[in-house]
């Protein structure tokens, strides 16, 4: 069920899009579907493009190298299988210094969500998901 208030506001240009009303393009990494889908409704519900979406950090870096430099932004959750969320960082990092990644996580791993923000994260997002809070955040790294 959409509630009237999840619906971007009439005569307002939704965040999703840049400035050439092209939308911004988002990595989605997560290993619950549940939450993955979750993200892509706000997100899309705002004008932003999912461009792809990955279950574990392996695919994560995989896809950012190929999709590279066509993506904006990368959500990327911190546990999951095959490698972490942290790894994939990392990774995504040294591969592309200036990569937006906000890191999504549970409450209580601050100290990790810390180490990820020393390591070269925008920001982060903590579940579960609030549709306001998400797009504050992915607002606020997007448009710098």
């Amino acid at each position: 069920m959409v509630v009237k208030s999840d619906l971007p506001v009439e005569g307002k240009t939704p965040d999703g899009l840049k400035p050439d009303g092209s939308p911004y393009r988002v990595l989605i990494v997560d290993d619950s579907m549940f939450i993955a889908k979750q993200l892509g409704q706000i997100l899309t519900s705002e004008g932003y493009e999912v461009v792809d979406n990955a279950a574990d950090g392996s695919q994560a870096v995989e896809k950012y190298k190929v999709l590279h430099p066509n993506v904006d932004l990368v959500t990327m959750d911190i546990t999951m299988p095959v490698m972490d969320g942290v790894s994939a960082l990392e990774k995504i990092i040294e591969f592309d210094k200036d990569a937006k990644v906000i890191m999504v996580s549970a409450l209580g791993k601050e100290d990790v969500v810390k180490k990820c923000l020393l390591l070269g994260a925008k920001s982060f997002i903590i579940k579960p998901l609030d549709r306001k809070k998400v797009l504050e955040r992915i607002l606020s790294i997007i448009k710098h």
